[in-house]
């Protein structure tokens, strides 16, 4: 079937996944009690637009994070295949890296959204800041192995001596950002479980769309470093990115102990 038959593929899984997902939480509220088959049947309104409040800045954030290596790519593309080729290579190892503390971020929005819900101010610092270690730490680590055996990692997707040495290019770029991409993405967590979308999205525009890709395209393009300068952008990006999260979480993680609980004033986490 080809690639129709890929597109199919992919169909079928999420079909799969939506039906036992449906299932379990069927089995869950049937085991637990939790009410779920005894909500109300008609929309909340008002609920409904807190959820977009917080989902769509959330939704953002991620699209534009996925949509500016998805440009730079297409940039790289005009390089030639090569060029292209070490990217994809890069891109992939880096993807693979970045979900571990993607999944430690989820459940830094989850500890942290919940010990505000019982009003534990500590419990949700102590949440993100471990949640933080965790994915920095793991980082850190990656960010060494890019750093001193770049093109032993990239012999894994090819035998090509062109394509290894490009690719081991980017990848020691990317050593410098690891830590910085962990800590982003754990703060965004962090600050998602404390119902603050926001925040990352803004950064993610002003630093990436505003700086990042604009400085990489003059880097490969005017000043010739090819995919590398592309990358470079991106890195100091991120970097940037990294920093001001982590300085926005701590501010958050502050503000926990003076927070009117009482007033109910904590909005929805996104879990």
């Amino acid at each position: 079937m080809g690639t129709v038959g890929s597109g199919w593929s992919t169909c079928i899984a999420r079909i799969y996944m939506m039906s036992v997902l449906l299932a379990y939480s069927l089995y869950y509220d049937h085991r637990y009690k939790t009410g779920l088959r005894q909500t109300r049947r008609l929309p909340n309104f008002y609920r409904m637009w807190r959820l977009v409040q917080l989902g769509f800045p959330a939704a953002m954030q991620f699209g534009m994070e996925v949509g500016v290596f998805a440009a730079a790519t297409t940039l790289i593309g005009r390089l030639g295949a090569v060029a292209l080729a070490s990217h994809q290579v890069a891109l992939n190892t880096v993807s693979l890296t970045y979900m571990v503390p993607l999944g430690i971020a989820s459940a830094a929005a989850v500890r942290v959204g919940q010990a505000l819900g019982r009003h534990d101010a500590h419990a949700a610092s102590r949440a993100g800041w471990t949640a933080m270690a965790l994915g920095t730490g793991f980082m850190t680590l990656m960010g060494i192995a890019f750093f001193v055996a770049p093109q032993y990692i990239v012999r894994i997707y090819t035998p090509d001596t062109v394509v290894i040495h490009a690719a081991g290019t980017l990848l020691f770029v990317a050593a410098f950002f690891q830590l910085f991409d962990g800590m982003q993405t754990v703060a965004t967590g962090a600050l998602r479980g404390a119902g603050d979308t926001r925040t990352a999205m803004i950064c993610h525009l002003l630093f990436y769309w505003a700086l990042g890709l604009p400085l990489g395209y003059y880097l490969c393009f005017h000043l010739g470093w090819g995919a590398a300068g592309l990358w470079t952008g991106l890195c100091v990006a991120l970097i940037l990115i990294g920093i001001a999260l982590l300085y926005f979480w701590r501010r958050k993680e502050r503000s926990f102990s003076t927070m009117d609980f009482s007033a109910k004033k904590i909005p929805l986490a996104v879990h």
